[in-house]
């Protein structure tokens, strides 16, 4: 056993003060996070919504962008967690408490309520790469005004206009590849010629270099919109925020001022592109092995179809319920569009395809 002397034992906490004090310091601290751990574990809350929070601010964000990365996406993060806790659940992402809507009756309750008990918002890279002023961003008031002003393009009349240019545009694209005798992937295919269409709807832009150019810098905006928001070289973020500040570092002669103009035509430009090619891809993939399918849209091809904008995540403005369900002010509560699809309740043999399960 260690023997010392009250001047020993004065004489060792003076040699050695700066690591008892590092110690002391990390033996507290991991206890606080031991104990934040271990209380926000517990599935048994008041709220009665399961799921872990994890530690402060961290949760499971990593776990969550990780998932991101992968092939199968971020949606398996939701996936792996509503096996473990049941439809509802909730988790800590980047400090926010985000609940996962499973039920159409949530659905619409967070959707008709638009920005009143719940007001949009979305993760800090996501809201970072589109801009500012994006309507993605701005407040509700701002948010109305740069919608109105941006629906124009996006009418009936306007939309005519441009359809005849698209299909001599795709027409001629896959007329030169089906020449070529050579394979290609569908997506590849829908992606370049999406992005070509708005560049050249929003911006005019037919020159190949600089569809070149702007679809490098949009494609590095686009993969930081769903990452760890760090400044650290080589990551997605990273690369992101460099393309935008690069573009902000123009001379004044070379750049638009308006900083509403800019963060909106980038949004246009990636909301646009991947949900449109998406859709290409998976139209001809199912039409082709649904040929019944292919020949009623053929005759309805005429009708015209009403679109809506529904927001998938909003934050909750003030303590409510959703369903039943308590759900506090500041939460992030996300719609899950994919688990109501592919609700047996809700719609009978969910992984067929059969368009005609949403009319009415």
């Amino acid at each position: 056993m260690l023997n010392l002397s009250k001047e020993g034992l004065i004489l060792f906490l003076h040699n050695h003060y700066g690591i008892i004090i590092v110690a002391v310091l990390a033996i507290g601290i991991t206890s606080l996070l031991w104990k934040a751990w271990g209380s926000s574990n517990s599935t048994d809350h008041e709220d009665g919504i399961p799921g872990r929070l994890g530690l402060p601010f961290i949760g499971e964000s990593l776990s969550f962008f990780l998932a991101a990365y992968t092939t199968k996406g971020a949606y398996d993060f939701v996936r792996k967690r509503r096996k473990r806790y049941g439809k509802w659940f909730k988790t800590r992402i980047l400090g926010k408490t985000h609940v996962y809507v499973p039920s159409v009756e949530g659905a619409k309750t967070i959707l008709a309520n638009d920005f009143v008990h719940f007001n949009k918002s979305y993760v800090k890279s996501m809201a970072d790469a589109t801009g500012a002023m994006s309507v993605f961003s701005v407040p509700h008031k701002i948010h109305t005004r740069i919608r109105r002003l941006l629906s124009d393009p996006f009418s009936m009349s306007s939309l005519s206009k441009f359809v005849g240019k698209f299909d001599k545009m795709l027409c001629e694209r896959l007329d030169k590849l089906e020449k070529s005798g050579k394979s290609f992937k569908v997506i590849d295919f829908s992606l370049k010629i999406t992005f070509d269409a708005i560049l050249s709807m929003l911006m005019s832009v037919t020159e190949d270099p600089l569809l070149a150019q702007i679809e490098k810098d949009c494609t590095d905006v686009s993969n930081s919109m769903l990452s760890i928001p760090l400044m650290i070289p080589g990551m997605r973020y990273y690369k992101g925020m460099k393309s935008m500040v690069e573009r902000d570092s123009f001379a004044e002669d070379e750049k638009l001022s308006d900083q509403e103009i800019i963060d909106n035509l980038i949004t246009l430009i990636l909301a646009g592109q991947t949900t449109t090619a998406s859709a290409m891809m998976w139209c001809v993939k199912f039409l082709s092995e649904n040929k019944e399918v292919l020949d009623r849209l053929r005759v309805r091809l005429a009708l015209a179809s009403d679109f809506i904008y529904c927001p998938g995540r909003k934050r909750n403005t003030e303590n409510g319920k959703c369903v039943g369900v308590k759900v506090k002010k500041g939460w992030m509560v996300n719609v899950d569009a994919t688990c109501i699809h592919y609700d047996p309740d809700v719609y009978k043999d969910p992984t067929q395809f059969n368009p005609s399960r949403f009319d009415v």
